[in-house]
This record gives structure tokens, sequence and C-alpha cells, in this order.
């Protein structure tokens, strides 16, 4: 049955085609034809009804007001962020070197193959960074550093500075952990630069998952990175990609570790490989992992702990941004997670040791609040609040006091966890300390599938929140940067390499 009309891109040579999203047999596809290289057929989503689920929380659309380049051609022809973008920066990415100390076979930016150097100077960092905090109305707040492998460069410490005398509240650094293993004291310097966390991928639990994703076993390097963090109190998530028949059915058992190591890592990010840079596209299907089969995974692996209705797109916040920003006194909110609803799915989950050792519970917040419920009141104070009329605030937060805990199941929360004050903490003093009384007792568990050629979808890349700033004043979608944008864009501000002779 026919979902929809959309457009995609064609595997092969990458030129943009008319697409229709279907389901049939319970599952979602995406359909094109190329005119020289034929049809395709691939997997969007593995389930349909959570395909249906997900559509219930579309998020709103808070377009830029100074987008960087002109509508000018078919999306998604023309990134940069054109008018037809339909929300803003929420996370920037600045690549800031395409050299890496690894050569993953999975590695969607194809880092340290490209035969050149693509790094750009301090000078073109700080104008990109400043191009996503030029943003209007409301500028980026946070950026990470990726590329390539970031910790190859040498001053970046002067980048993370730089971030923050730019004005970003949240600096993060995506990478492989290998030189934070080896300098012990890398993870203190970039924490008193002002890194806030540690982005690391980490495939699994046992070697194999190395071997196969990363080409070495580099499991005991991702514990000394871990350790040397540790020491520096630099926070972490972590960050795996996940392959079917090769690590995911190691979910669990990276959830668990997440788990024994909470008092660093306070979230996992699963991402399902994409199809894009150096990972293999002919088997496709076969390797494959979509949103609900990841969800089920979690569900299988936790014995229906975590079951698949604890999920939620991140759109599914919105109310609790927008009940923060009234409090603020603002109209609307400066940071909201309006990706499209089916880009990712999230969660939290805490765990209950009381039952002695080795008979952790896991308890997602869904067990003990009814968060539909919540975000449906918050919403409602929300209005209250933004109504003005007399003493609204001061209202709303005395009966927030009140209503809040009434909502809460105490008999099924873990034991010794005092949610509703943590909530109302997170509520009224709005700050990182209140999310850290948070994440200390939750685990974040979320998967974002990023696109590749194969699933591309116009109607995600509209709704992207996650940007590249390139050098050449241009912000671009992750997946179209990944999928269309990237190697042009390198080759335009690549050096050759030198010369070993």
């Amino acid at each position: 049955m026919k979902i929809k009309d959309t457009k995609s891109l064609c595997p092969e040579c990458g030129k943009p085609l008319d697409a229709e999203v279907f389901s049939e047999d319970g599952k979602v596809f995406i359909k094109k034809t190329c005119d020289e290289h034929g049809e395709f057929v691939n997997t969007y989503w593995g389930d349909e009804e959570l395909y249906k689920r997900a559509e219930k929380f579309t998020p709103s659309i808070t377009a830029v007001n100074n987008p960087s380049v002109e509508d000018s051609a078919p999306c998604p022809s023309n990134c940069g962020l054109c008018s037809k973008h339909e929300t803003s920066t929420v996370l920037g990415l600045i690549d800031v070197t395409n050299r890496c100390n690894l050569r993953c076979p999975v590695c969607f930016a194809n880092a340290a193959a490209a035969g050149y150097l693509y790094e750009p100077t301090q000078d073109e960092i700080r104008q990109m960074l400043r191009n996503l905090r030029n943003l209007e109305p409301y500028p980026c707040p946070a950026i990470q550093y990726a590329g390539g492998e970031p910790t190859v460069r040498k001053d970046l410490v002067e980048l993370v500075a730089m971030a923050k005398e730019e004005g970003f509240t949240h600096v993060q650094i995506a990478t492989n952990g290998l030189r934070l293993a080896r300098k012990e004291s890398l993870a203190k310097e970039l924490k008193e630069a002002g890194c806030n966390t540690i982005y690391l991928a980490f495939d699994g639990v046992t070697p194999e998952p190395y071997i196969n994703n990363r080409g070495k076993d580099l499991l005991p390097q991702k514990l000394q990175a871990i350790e040397n963090c540790r020491k520096a109190g630099l926070g972490m998530v972590l960050v795996p990609t996940l392959i079917k028949g090769v690590n995911d059915h190691q979910v669990g058992e990276i959830i668990k570790f997440a788990f024994d190591n909470n008092d660093i890592i306070y979230g996992v990010n699963f991402q399902p490989v994409s199809f894009a840079g150096r990972t293999p596209a002919d088997e496709v299907e076969e390797q494959r992992i979509t949103i609900p089969d990841f969800v089920k995974i979690i569900e299988d692996e936790s014995d229906g702990q975590v079951s698949t209705d604890a999920f939620y797109p991140p759109s599914f916040v919105e109310p609790i941004a927008r009940f923060i920003s009234a409090l603020d006194g603002e109209d609307r909110p400066k940071v909201t997670l309006n990706c499209h609803q089916h880009c990712g799915i999230a969660t939290y989950v805490f765990r209950d040791k009381t039952e002695g050792p080795g008979k952790d519970k896991l308890i997602p917040i869904t067990d003990f609040i009814d968060v539909e419920d919540l975000c449906e009141k918050i919403d409602e104070y929300a209005d209250i609040i933004l109504e003005g009329k007399f003493a609204a605030k001061k209202r709303v937060l005395a009966s927030a006091t009140k209503r809040l805990p009434r909502m809460v199941h105490k008999s099924k929360s873990p034991e010794n966890l005092d949610i509703s004050r943590i909530l109302l903490n997170v509520f009224t003093k709005r700050s990182y300390d209140a999310l850290g009384d948070f994440s200390k007792d939750a685990m974040l568990i979320s998967c974002m599938h990023f696109m590749d050629p194969f699933n591309f979808d116009e109607d995600r890349v509209k709704k992207c929140v996650i940007h590249y700033a390139t050098p050449d004043g241009r912000i671009i979608p992750f997946c179209t940067m990944n999928s269309m944008y990237r190697q042009d864009v390198e080759q335009e501000f690549a050096k050759p390499l030198k010369s070993k002779n």
C-alpha cells in the first residue's frame, strides 16, 4: 500500500529520483527507478506498525530566517541551508581533518583513504563556528568536532576552547579513542578547555566486532580511553555501529557495560551501519538494521524488560522544550529536537540492583510514568504560561509540584529513586547540574538511523537538525553531506598529500 511520494537518490550515480514509500507484508519500503541503472527497492522501516506509531509525533517547523544559499534547485541538489529546510541546527558538525589513525571498513566518511589532505585551518574553523552561531532566530547551541579522527590534530584542545569562545554551550568530540588511550593527559586537557562529552565509537564487549568493523581488536584501547576519561571527569556517550550478524547480538551486553560504568557513561547511541563512504553496498538488505529491528533486539535481549513501547522519536519531547522556554519567558524554544519522526528513537532506562548480584532489572521510564500523559500536561502548562494571565508561572509551578508526584507509580519505579524531585529540579532549575542529577540514575538508550542513497528520503532531509558547517559557508544536513556532498567539499579545500620520497 502506498504511503507517500518523496524524492530519493540513485545508489549508483547519485542522481535525485522520484520515489515512493509503501508498505507490504508488515514492513515499509522505498522504491525508485533510474533511467540508467534501473529499479531499486529497499527497506525503509522494518515494521509498519512502529512506523505508524512514530507518525503521531510529527515535529514542528523551525526554519532559519537567514538561509545560506538561494532556493534555486530541487531538493537536495542545492543544500546549504536553503529556504526549503524546515528545521534549525541543533547540533553542528565540523570535520576538522580527513586524516585517521585507522582504516575502518565501515567508515561513512571514507576517512584516510581519499588520497588528499582535507584539514581546515583554525581561521576557517572559527568562521564555520561563527556561521553556525549566526543562524537566526536562534544560534546553534552545540558543536561536534569530527573527521576523520579529530584527535590526530595537535591543536584540538585549542579548537575546543575556540568553540567555547564563540558561544557554544556544548562541545563534543567524535573519536575512536585511540589517542585518548595512549595519552592520559589528553582527556584532562580537553575537559579543562571546555569539552563536555566524548562521543566514543564502541562496537562491542569482545574483540570480534572491532576486528570486523575496524580491522583490528581495539577493545583494550577503548577500555583505557574510558579509564582516562574517568580520571579526568570527562563524560562519555558510547556509539556502536550496528551491523547485522556482527554485533547486533551484543546490544544487551553493551547496555550492561554502560550501566557498569555509569559514573562516566551516560548514554548509548546505537547507529545502524549507513551504506555510504566505504561500507559495502552489495549486501545492503542482508546487513540493514532499521529502527524497528533495533528496538526489537533490545526487547529480546532484555527478556522483555525494555519493550518496543518504551521508545519514542526525539520529537516526542518537544512539549518539554516548549514548557521550559515558557518558564524562561520565551514564546518558542531556542532548542528543540524536532528532527523527522523516522530519524531516530530513544528512551531512558534505569537499573534496579536490589534483587542481588547478577539479577539486575532494567526499568524504562515508561514503566512508572505515563510519559504521553506527562507531555500532554506539560503542553497545557506551557499554554497557560504563554497566555500570560496573572501569576501564570507561579500557579503552574505550584500545580506541577502537586501534580507530577501523582503521575509517578512509585511501586514500579527503581528503589530509592525520587523521580518526582528530579523532574521538578530539571524543570525549575533548568541547568546542567539538574540534568546531571537525572542522568546519573538513568541511561539514555537511543538509535539514530542515518540515511544512505538506498533509503534516502527528502522528507527526512528537510527536517534534519544535525548539520555540517563547511569552509565555503554552507551548512549541510548530515545525510546529504555523506550521501552527496562530502567528496566535492573536501576536494575543493584539499591539499595534495606530501610525498614520502
